[in-house]
């Protein structure tokens, strides 16, 4: 049943989430059972107040208590660990941080004025405050990378004999999926210098067949048989979008494929997949100014920039992501 009570109270349970895992609690907790005070020591942290922590955690499943006052990582909790193959830890350090709060804070004011939430709170827009903020952006980095790997080994379009472009790719988690899966196909992973300083590592496998551009996407993009913009659309308005599509349509080579990694928004929101997708478009007015689309609003960004949406995929897993397939004219 629905609470809004829980709802207005659900910052809470987030940053519970967030000064849990600053404190490398997940970690520590994952090596089995610890006393509050020892743990205190071992976190820095004061035993009184980390206790309540402790307990907090307990009531939203992600420790579990082993009296007397002992306490243990979760099955639930798992994926808070550094390392987990499905961890988010990078993703709540993201949403918890300050800056973000901050972002969030100012949500009202977006809605009244039409702004970025982040543009007005730190008077600049998110990718240029990354650039100054080193280790925000490290954290930002590995959490993009973690939603990817989500959803990369689902993505079942026919690679082979290909070379694939993956722009704005990061560390190159999904090319690194995706050779690893055709070998007989070829990749490029394009990014900047900072977004693909840990690509050499993630690719190290499939080094043979790849190589790693920098540069920046709206300038121009490497060309390949299938261009990839995996999460990348929603974070710009359409007149952003059919510009940098216009460098991807050059980009594809005669008969080549572009394909769009995104959430879809539903056109009825009775449907199943519509909470994760629209949570996901408030974020982006919070955060970029960007949008999450429909079907026809992608055709609409596609065909203005010379593709045609030839095909959309069924859900990737139980996410609202998809795979939008789209032909030059």
């Amino acid at each position: 049943m629905k609470n809004l009570s829980a709802m207005a109270f659900g910052f809470a349970g987030s940053q519970i989430l967030y000064a849990a895992t600053k404190l490398g609690l997940p970690d520590v907790l994952a090596r089995g059972p610890v006393d509050a005070e020892t743990l205190a020591g071992q976190v820095g942290a004061d035993p009184g107040t980390l206790r309540r922590l402790l307990r907090a955690l307990v009531v939203l499943d992600v420790a579990i208590e082993i009296p007397p006052d002992r306490y243990a990582l979760s099955a639930f909790g798992q994926p808070l660990r550094t390392g987990h193959p499905r961890s988010i830890r990078s993703s709540v350090l993201l949403l918890g941080d300050p800056a973000t709060w901050r972002a969030w804070g100012a949500l009202t004011e977006s809605v009244r004025t039409g702004e970025t939430a982040w543009d007005h709170v730190h008077g600049k827009p998110l990718f240029e405050h990354l650039a100054g903020a080193p280790e925000l952006s490290a954290v930002f980095n590995t959490a993009m990378r973690e939603g990817t790997g989500q959803v990369a080994d689902l993505i079942t379009f026919d690679f082979s004999g290909r070379t694939v472009v993956d722009v704005g790719g990061g560390n190159g988690t999904l090319l690194a999926s995706i050779l690893a899966r055709s070998p007989d196909a070829r990749g490029v992973l394009f990014d900047s210098a900072e977004g693909a300083a840990d690509a050499p590592r993630v690719l190290a496998g499939v080094a043979d067949r790849c190589r790693i551009e920098h540069g920046d996407f709206f300038d121009a993009v490497p060309d390949g048989d299938v261009v990839v913009l995996k999460g990348i659309l929603h974070d710009w308005d359409d007149d952003t979008c059919v510009r940098l599509l216009r460098g991807c349509r050059k980009a594809v080579r005669p008969g080549g494929r572009l394909l769009v990694v995104e959430p879809v928004m539903p056109d009825r929101l009775t449907a199943e997949e519509a909470a994760g997708v629209v949570m996901s478009d408030v974020a982006m007015l919070v955060y970029t100014g960007g949008r999450e689309r429909t079907r026809s609003e992608f055709a609409a960004v596609l065909a203005a920039a010379g593709f045609t949406l030839t095909q959309v995929s069924e859900r990737l897993g139980g996410s609202p992501i998809r795979v939008l397939e789209a032909a030059g004219d």
